[in-house]
């Protein structure tokens, strides 16, 4: 069962493509297990949230009480919960490029101010800012779940952002590592000026390469998780139609190409076979394209998800679909 597959992971990931139900499964995983008295910590990073509406709550960027125990039925005795936060993007940049702003203006001498603000200015719109900011915030949301919670379970963008934010604490620890080893090198030679009677200006120096190492240190613990199988599991959730089916086969090899374990496929939205004409020739259809995304992705668990009636909205809807995430995958 799909809840027994995540059992020991303290990382789960939901995605696929858009419209296929990532937020609905991820929120339906969020409760089952705390259902089963974990504390869980359930996070939107699609900039198109949609938790709060699930919920029938608000939910903002810092993390709130989604489901405790008298939500959690059955087993309204359990100690577990579900917090929700949604990463906010604008929000995240700001706080992000604030940071920086302030540790330029502690560090920099005073006839460079005026240069670097313009040059954050100008960062706010550049490609990969966005991203940077973003995976800061999950690295965060992870570490507070080592933390605080027995399991974090990402709500994801559609499978493109996605892959480029899994994609990024490599390049971003390596980019790190490439400026620490820069500043090695000046830091050599500023030495080597001071030696000869030179100016120094060492603590700012260390402080510099302080604030570096924290942040390859944060994007290297982060790759660690992601890519360890006991620790992190990606559930690809995916609508049994010739476009999803596409989409899931090509995010798979690119998340086993970057190390990443998929744990499982949840086929949403069933149709069901015994519900007249038209249901049973789509079923015997969505039948034909799962046989073939069997063949190109012969080894990973796949639930079937039935479409059920009714909105999924609230606790209790979620609970019934967290049922249906119990049934032995095939």
């Amino acid at each position: 069962m799909l809840l027994d597959l995540v059992t020991s992971r303290r990382v789960v990931f939901v995605g696929g493509k858009g419209g296929v139900g990532k937020t609905s499964v991820a929120a339906a995983l969020a409760l089952g297990r705390a259902r089963s008295g974990a504390r869980v910590l359930l996070v939107s990073t699609d900039p198109a949230h949609n938790l709060g509406h699930l919920w029938g709550r608000p939910v903002g960027d810092e993390p709130v009480r989604l489901a405790g125990p008298g939500d959690l039925v059955p087993g309204a005795g359990t100690a577990g919960h579900v917090d929700g936060l949604e990463i906010d993007p604008e929000r995240t940049v700001e706080q992000h490029l604030s940071a920086v702003a302030e540790t330029m203006r502690r560090l920099l001498p005073e006839r460079m101010h005026a240069p670097a603000a313009r040059h954050l200015r100008l960062a706010r719109q550049a490609p990969g800012t966005h991203e940077s900011a973003v995976l800061e915030r999950i690295a965060e949301a992870v570490e507070l779940g080592e933390e605080a919670y027995d399991l974090v379970v990402f709500d994801t963008a559609p499978s493109g952002h996605t892959l480029r934010l899994l994609a990024l604490p490599e390049q971003l620890t390596s980019w790190t590592e490439t400026l620490l080893a820069n500043r090695d090198r000046s830091e050599r030679f500023g030495a080597a000026v001071r030696g000869l009677g030179g100016g120094g200006e060492s603590d700012r120096d260390a402080e510099l390469r302080r604030i570096l190492l924290r942040r390859r240190d944060r994007f290297s613990r982060l790759r660690e998780v992601v890519t360890d199988p006991a620790r992190t599991g990606f559930v690809l959730v995916l609508t049994a139609e010739v476009l999803p089916i596409a989409e899931t086969v090509e995010v798979y090899e690119k998340l086993t190409g970057l190390g990443v374990d998929v744990a499982a496929l949840v086929a949403n939205r069933r149709s069901p076979a015994d519900a007249g004409e038209l249901l049973d020739r789509r079923r015997r259809l969505e039948d034909e394209h799962l046989a073939r995304l069997r063949q190109r992705v012969p080894d990973i668990p796949l639930l079937d998800v039935p479409l059920l009636p009714g909105d999924l909205v609230g606790a209790q809807a979620l609970a019934a679909l967290a049922d249906r995430l119990g049934p032995s995958p095939s």
